[in-house]
């Protein structure tokens, strides 16, 4: 059996394998809610092979939504519409995941059906908040959040975690990535603050360590959590790799069980070097730093190089995005490929590729 599709567990959860789909905006939802385009959309990643399907970005609140047609998690009536998607999702052999955000200052943008950039609050928008009042790009800058609307966030983490755990989901990632809230407070780039939330390094990081602990409470010990970080901003005197291979360390001890490693997004002109697997070194990095699991993510598309990161120790596991969107079917492709024997749904059995 290729590494690729050998079990992972992580507490009590097994996923069947190691090819896992990100999380992905779909900005369809009214008032936050998951529709019939998120049963298909996310229940054809299930159907089509794959060990966890995250939903998108979540918002725990409504002013934490990218755009006004992002989904959300600040209600029950929310978990309730996911519930049925995730009983699709675990009746396909998937793990079904969530993954909880707040977009901070990136907040109130128009979703890329309906324009680019800021949404007016005569239009729909709303004042953002973020650790400092510095706006992103050209963007009206954010208010700087109290200590008191810290807490009201941490705890909306919470209490969206613990209607996620109602809706069924089995796995709970925190969104510390790609320029959104708890990433804005990481860098310093975007976190100016003197007080306990700015400065240092233990200071920057102490609202995602509040944020891991307050979830782990209600967020049931066989159930896996985990955070997805941007390793670095690709800037200079920004968030760094070596800031996130300390706190995924530290984030051990918190109850975190594996780091969902990116990169970028807290500034608009950041010069990336993308390529095939670019982000790979930054998963690797994380794993030997801070002993937890890892997995990989950036432009993976093949499943022989999908292998080969899990094979040479880079990543435990590797989340595909948009390879999957033009094939759903992409697990199961990759497992004909890689010469592994795999259950197809039993209604396509027939037509199933052969061994």
């Amino acid at each position: 059996m290729s590494r690729l599709f050998s079990p992972l567990t992580l507490r009590g959860t097994t996923f069947r394998n190691r090819a896992w789909v990100a999380a992905m905006c779909q900005y369809s939802s009214v008032d936050g809610l998951p529709s019939d385009w998120h049963l298909v959309h996310l229940g054809s990643f299930a159907r089509g092979g794959a060990g966890l399907v995250i939903s998108e970005a979540t918002a725990v609140t409504p002013e934490g939504r990218i755009s006004p047609d992002d989904a959300g998690i600040w209600t029950d009536e929310q978990a309730e519409a996911y519930a049925r998607i995730n009983a699709f999702v675990r009746g396909q052999g998937a793990v079904p995941g969530i993954q909880l955000a707040h977009a901070g200052r990136k907040a109130s943008t128009w979703s890329p059906f309906k324009g680019e950039g800021f949404v007016p609050l005569e239009q729909g928008g709303w004042q953002t908040v973020g650790p400092s009042a510095v706006g992103f790009a050209d963007w009206p800058a954010p208010r700087e959040m109290s200590v008191e609307d810290i807490a009201a966030t941490v705890q909306a983490f919470a209490d969206g975690a613990r209607r996620s755990l109602d809706a069924g989901f089995e796995v709970a990632e925190l969104h510390a990535a790609h320029g959104y809230l708890l990433h804005q407070f990481l860098s310093p780039l975007s976190n100016q603050r003197t007080d306990d939330y700015g400065g240092s390094f233990e200071n920057r990081s102490r609202i995602v360590v509040e944020v891991a602990e307050a979830v782990r409470r209600v967020w049931p010990e066989d159930k896996p959590l985990f955070v997805r970080f941007s390793a670095t901003d690709w800037v200079e005197g920004g968030w760094s790799l070596e800031e996130t291979v300390e706190l995924s360390k530290s984030l051990a001890g918190s109850g975190v069980d594996l780091v969902d490693v990116s990169s970028g997004g807290v500034v608009h002109d950041a010069r990336i070097a993308v390529g095939p697997g670019y982000q790979v070194p930054f998963a690797r990095a994380v794993r030997e730093g801070s002993g937890l699991p890892v997995a990989a993510v950036g432009l993976i598309t093949e499943p022989v190089q999908a292998e080969h990161i899990l094979v040479d120790g880079s990543a435990d596991a590797v989340l595909v995005a948009r390879e999957v969107l033009r094939d759903p079917h992409w697990p199961l492709r990759a497992a004909h490929e890689l010469g592994d024997t795999v259950d197809w749904p039993e209604q396509y059995a027939r037509a199933a590729w052969r061994h």
